[in-house]
């Protein structure tokens, strides 16, 4: 049996006709030969009726003291809308569709509301209604603990729903409706000739979306690459072929020469802040990391030397940060508003001068370099705010992208 993953996201089933579109992409896929389980976001954005943000809203405005318990039962009715809805546009056409919520799929998730994990996937009801001949329209971004209670799996999670069911029905592979045609080298809203990425690695997905974009979520492509299954990323509103993310490229030829662009994209985040504390030594540094760590503050980039320290944070915790440092010292200095700019290829690992062009484009654009970090697969640089636009587009140019 071929089973394939459909996932739609919340612009792809927002609309009757967006809808009727996504209804193609199924039943293309059923002549092509393929079992269908259709997984669907909540319909819309933040102030369409049933959106999550919107459902959210209604509730904090109207009880700012909501307990996470109810909230997840709130949260999980916009998905559930949208499986019913998605059924019955499926049955419209002739064909036998039934909405399925996450916990009847067998989605089995501890008890983190708002940000669940699931610990075990019991697909039997899926299966079922699949040797039937049904098309299972699953509510996404839900799961249920082992007691009953509803919980939601964190944004994104309807791309989670999507690997979790692909893998325990050993899918051939999952699909990602959304409103992009594809990975892109660059964030298109910055780079106008950024392309789309036709095949691409789990490891430099993963980065990607790590790195800023907002595309697939992470959690996603883990458990996707775990059951190596290939993900394919569409657009819902056209027939173009996206990108295919799965184990591997040729890297090398047997000569031994390397083919291809060593940069995949260009991802970047804003809104860091960079904090230099001077230090006495490796104690101090220790106590201090461990401060901000029980203050649940996440360290981003980060170099230590003998007596000095260089790190950054989510500048939404610069202000927790700071009340942290006054307690231990008074020798630290701040830059707020910087960005992240990432280049991320699998190609580039063991080849030398990659980090020297990268600072090369950036200072041949008077871009000022505060921080830097790499791994095989990932050069970051740290920049100002008002440098992150010419940043990404420096690089894009640099390493030719848009030949994609």
């Amino acid at each position: 049996m071929r089973i394939i993953i459909q996932k739609f996201g919340g612009t792809s089933v927002a609309k009757p006709e967006n809808r009727e579109m996504a209804v193609q992409k199924i039943i293309s896929a059923i002549k092509n030969g393929f079992k269908p389980v259709v997984v669907v976001s909540a319909m819309g954005r933040r102030g369409e009726p049933y959106a999550t943000d919107t459902l959210i809203d209604f509730l904090k405005n109207t009880y700012p003291e909501t307990q996470p318990r109810e909230l997840d039962i709130i949260m999980s009715v916009g998905e559930i809308i949208s499986s019913a809805v998605m059924a019955n546009t499926l049955r419209s056409k002739g064909y036998d569709a039934m909405a399925v919520t996450g916990w009847q799929a067998g989605i089995i998730t501890d008890q983190n509301y708002g940000n669940a994990d699931v610990i075990d996937v019991k697909p039997s009801y899926i299966m079922h209604a699949v040797e039937q001949g049904k098309i299972p329209v699953v509510a996404g971004f839900q799961g249920a603990t082992e007691s009953g209670e509803i919980t939601t799996l964190g944004r994104g999670g309807s791309d989670t729903t999507a690997a979790i069911l692909g893998e325990a029905l050993n899918a051939e592979s999952i699909e990602i409706y959304t409103d992009v045609d594809g990975i892109m080298t660059a964030d298109p809203r910055i780079v106008s000739n950024a392309t789309v990425i036709k095949h691409i690695t789990y490891s430099e997905i993963f980065q990607i979306a790590d790195q800023g974009a907002k595309v697939i979520h992470p959690r996603a492509v883990e458990i996707a690459a775990r059951a190596g299954i290939p993900v394919v990323i569409k657009n819902s509103m056209n027939n173009t072929p996206g990108t295919i993310i799965s184990s591997g490229t040729a890297i090398a030829q047997p000569s031994g020469k390397r083919t291809g662009q060593l940069i995949t994209s260009i991802a970047h985040i804003t809104g860091r802040t960079q904090i230099t504390i001077d230090t006495q030594g490796a104690d101090e540094q220790n106590d201090i990391l461990l401060d901000l760590a029980d203050n649940g503050i996440s360290i981003d980039i980060i170099n230590i030397f003998p007596e000095r320290m260089v790190f950054t944070i989510d500048g939404h915790m610069t202000k927790k940060a700071l009340d942290v440092l006054k307690g231990r010292t008074s020798s630290y200095r701040v830059i707020e508003n910087c960005s992240k700019i990432s280049a991320i290829g699998e190609r580039m690992r063991g080849v030398p001068g990659v980090m020297s062009r990268i600072i090369s484009a950036l200072t041949a654009k008077n871009i000022k370099v505060l921080q830097t970090s790499d791994s095989h697969t990932t050069i970051s640089c740290l920049v100002n705010g008002e440098d992150t636009i010419q940043a990404v587009m420096a690089l894009h140019d640099e390493f030719k992208l848009y030949m994609h």
